[in-house]
């Protein structure tokens, strides 16, 4: 039975291979990809040390981050809220 429904899908092109693994963000530059990078580098510095001042650095710069990534994102989705 599960063979004549895959070769049948198959034959009517219902087949997908599955979700994008590697999903690629066009609002993303060097800039934002530094400054996640850094808020990367930050938390697990923060998760290491277990210290009130890592976890201040790590805050400051994930907030850093979204003040950068949330305007490009919010741009992009204006753009693209006419396509269904």
């Amino acid at each position: 039975m599960k063979k004549i429904i895959m070769e049948t899908a198959q034959h009517i092109g219902a087949m997908s291979k599955g979700p994008c693994r590697h999903k690629e963000t066009c609002w993303c530059n060097e800039e934002i990809a530094e400054a996640v990078r850094q808020k990367k580098i930050k938390y697990r510095k923060w998760k290491r040390e277990n210290s009130t001042e890592a976890w201040k650095e790590y805050k400051k710069c994930r907030q850093s981050a979204k003040r950068m990534i949330f305007p490009r994102q919010r741009k992009r989705n204006r753009r693209n809220a006419h396509v269904i």
